[in-house]
C-alpha cells in the first residue's frame, strides 16, 4: 500500500480535527511525513497542515537547521513554528531535551488540534528493547503508544506500523533532502547503540525482528488496558473521603484495599497515583509495605517523587509537595480591610460573620489552647481537632483567629460566640 494511502487509513479518525501540526525535525522520518501528508492533502479533504520544529540549542550543528526547515516549508506551501526551549541540567540530557520539546508542542496545541509525530517501526523496536534492558513493565513496555492526549489535543503516531526502509525509499523516490543530526552517531548514547549495534545484529537473524518487537508493544498496551480497566472497577470501591468537606485531598479506604492481593493493590495504587507523581520501578516498593502494614497508632508516610503518602485511620492520603514547602506558623496582625488574609505558604484565609472586638491576628497551635464552643463550654483544641478527625499532619497549620491573644475560631470547624466563622483555604484543593 502506498504510504499516502497508509497515512490516510491511519489518519482518518482524526480527519476532523480543527489542524494538523507535523513535529518537523528537519531529518528523514519528518521530512518524509510532511511531504507524504501534504502530497494526500491534494486529493483528500484534511485539516489544515502545519509545522512545529523546536530548537532545542544544544548543538553548533544545528544552527543551520531551521533554515533548512523553513526552506523545505516553503517549498511545501506549510506554515512553520520555530520554537526555542531551554533544556535543564540534569543527569540526563535525553531526557530533558524530550520534556523541553514536548513541553513546546503542547503549548503549541489548540482545542482539538493533532501534533504528528515520525516515529516508526523500528523506533518501536528500538524503544521497547530500552525498556525491557531497563526493567519497564507493562506500561512502559506497551512502548510509544500510536494516539495519546497531549495538552488540549492529541499527539498521533501514524507510522508506528511502517519500516524505516519503507520511509527511505520513499525519500529516494521523491528527491527528499533532509539534515543528518551528527549526535546520531554517538554509539554512547544507549539508544544508538541498541540502533546501530543491536537491532541490525537481530535482524540478520531475524529479518522480522522489528515487526516483531512492534507487535510484541501491541500486545503489552492491550494487557496494560485490562490492568487499568481492573484498577478501575478496584479504586471505584477503595475511593474514599475524608469527612471535612473544606479539605480536599486525594483520598483512599483501606480496609477494601487490603482485601486486594499484592499485585492489584500495587495496580490500584500505579493507577491512583499516575497523574501525581512518578512511581518507583518494582524494588523500592517496601515504603508502601511499611506504611500500609504500619500499627494503627502510627503516623507513617511513603515519600515520592511529587509528595508523600500518608496514613490516617483507615485511610492513605496523598500530599503533594505543595504542603511541604517552607511556611510561616508567626502570628500575622490582621486588619478585616486586608481580608482575605494571604498566609505565607499555608494558603488564605477570611471571616464570615460577626467581627470581634478587639486586636485580631492569625495564629497556630502551640499546645494547652482552650476554646469556647456554643453548647459545649470551654474546650481544649486538642481534643476537639481529635474529634473532628483532622489528620494529625494538617492540625499544626490549621489556622486560629486570636483576639487580644486569645483563641476565638478555629478555621472551617469551631467558633466562639460572638465570632464569624474563620475559613481557610488551604495550599492544596486539587483531587
Amino acid at each position: 500500500m502506498p504510504l499516502q494511502a497508509i497515512l490516510l487509513a491511519r489518519l482518518d479518525m482524526w480527519r476532523g480535527a480543527s489542524a494538523w501540526q507535523v513535529a518537523f525535525s528537519g531529518g528523514l522520518d519528518s521530512t518524509v511525513l510532511l511531504h507524504a501528508l501534504v502530497q494526500a492533502s491534494r486529493h483528500a479533504v484534511l485539516p489544515p497542515i502545519s509545522a512545529i520544529y523546536v530548537d532545542h540549542g544544544l548543538q553548533a550543528a544545528a544552527a543551520e537547521w531551521p533554515a533548512h526547515c523553513q526552506r523545505v516549508c516553503d517549498e511545501l506551501g506549510v506554515p512553520l513554528r520555530i520554537q526555542s526551549v531551554q533544556v535543564a541540567a540534569g543527569a540526563s540530557l535525553e531526557r530533558a531535551a524530550r520534556e523541553a520539546r514536548y513541553a513546546a508542542f503542547a503549548a503549541s496545541l489548540g482545542a482539538g488540534d493533532v501534533l504528528l509525530l515520525a516515529q516508526h517501526q523500528d523506533d518501536q523496536a528500538e524503544t521497547i528493547l530500552y525498556r525491557l534492558l531497563r526493567g519497564a513493565g507493562v506500561r512502559g513496555l506497551a512502548a510509544m503508544a500510536a494516539h495519546r492526549p497531549l495538552a488540549a489535543g492529541h499527539a498521533v503516531r501514524p507510522l508506528l506500523d511502517v519500516p524505516s526502509r519503507e520511509l527511505e525509499a520513499y525519500a529516494a523516490a521523491h528527491g527528499l533532502r533532509w539534515v543528518e543530526d551528527p549526535s546520531n552517531s554517538d554509539s554512547g548514547f544507549a539508544r544508538n547503540f541498541l540502533r546501530q549495534e543491536i537491532l541490525p545484529r537481530l535482524q540478520a537473524h531475524w529479518p522480522k525482528a522489528s515487526q516483531v518487537l512492534a507487535r510484541a508493544a501491541q500486545h503489552q498496551a492491550e494487557a496494560q488496558e485490562l490492568l487499568e480497566e481492573l484498577a478501575g472497577l478496584d479504586l471505584r470501591v477503595a475511593l474514599g473521603r475524608l469527612d471535612l468537606d473544606w479539605l480536599s485531598i486525594p483520598c483512599l479506604d483501606l480496609r477494601p484495599l487490603r482485601q486486594l492481593s499484592d499485585a492489584r493493590q500495587r495496580n490500584l495504587l500505579r493507577h491512583w497515583l499516575a497523574g501525581l507523581t512518578r512511581l518507583p520501578d518494582s524494588r523500592h516498593w517496601q515504603g508502601w509495605v511499611d506504611l500500609r502494614d504500619a500499627a494503627a497508632d502510627a503516623s507513617p508516610l511513603w515519600r515520592l517523587e511529587s509528595g508523600a503518602l500518608h496514613r490516617h485511620g483507615h485511610y492513605l492520603l496523598w500530599l503533594d509537595a505543595r504542603w511541604s514547602e517552607p511556611w510561616s506558623n508567626q502570628p500575622r496582625p490582621w486588619s478585616l480591610a486586608d481580608e482575605p488574609l494571604l498566609l505565607p505558604g499555608n494558603g488564605q484565609v477570611w471571616l464570615e460573620g460577626a467581627v470581634p472586638p478587639g486586636q485580631l491576628s492569625i495564629g497556630y497551635r502551640e499546645g494547652g489552647e482552650i476554646i469556647e464552643v456554643p453548647g459545649r463550654g470551654r474546650r481544649d483544641l486538642k481534643r476537639l481537632l481529635q474529634e473532628a478527625r483532622v489528620p494529625e499532619f494538617i492540625r499544626g497549620r490549621m489556622p486560629i483567629l486570636l483576639c487580644d491573644g486569645r483563641p476565638l475560631a478555629v478555621a472551617n470547624l469551631f467558633a466562639s460566640p460572638g465570632c464569624g466563622t474563620l475559613r481557610w483555604l488551604p495550599p492544596v484543593v486539587e483531587s
